[in-house]
């Protein structure tokens, strides 16, 4: 059996800093996102679809710009964190386990995010690709 894919182009704004880096992405800096998310279904709906689009934007997109667009990302354990909350009460401030690099930022979306927002809708997020910058992306797949 084929299988049927559809992608959902999700574009956000938000703010991070990878701790340890080497270079110049150890400060904080922000990116123009966007990320495209895969989904798949067992079967079509009765309209032949996987899912609406519209339902993607709504569920996943909602979720996006709720907790990451044009708010800061960190690492839980990132030195900048209590100053960040310190300086900048009131601000959005997303924390995460991992280092907030394009790959772990990726396969959070994918394991965290997308099984979350589309619980029931028996849909699931295989892939999403996330660009950082024009020049680089990165792809977590189930």
């Amino acid at each position: 059996m084929n299988q049927i894919t559809c992608t959902r182009r999700i574009q956000f704004c938000a703010g991070h800093r990878v701790p340890r880096h080497e270079s110049k992405c150890r400060n904080l800096h922000g990116h123009n996102y966007v990320a495209f998310f895969t989904a798949s279904a067992p079967k079509l709906d009765d309209r032949g679809r996987v899912i609406d689009f519209g339902v993607l934007k709504e569920r996943i997109g909602g979720w996006i710009d709720k907790n990451w667009d044009h708010g800061m990302v960190l690492q839980h354990t990132d030195p900048m964190r209590p100053i960040y909350e310190d300086e900048f009460k009131g601000h959005k401030l997303f924390t995460m386990g991992e280092p907030p690099t394009a790959e772990c930022m990726a396969d959070y979306l994918l394991r965290e995010v997308c099984p979350l927002t589309l619980s029931g809708t028996g849909v699931t997020v295989t892939k999403v690709v996330l660009w950082e910058t024009e020049n680089c992306y990165a792809e977590a797949v189930l």
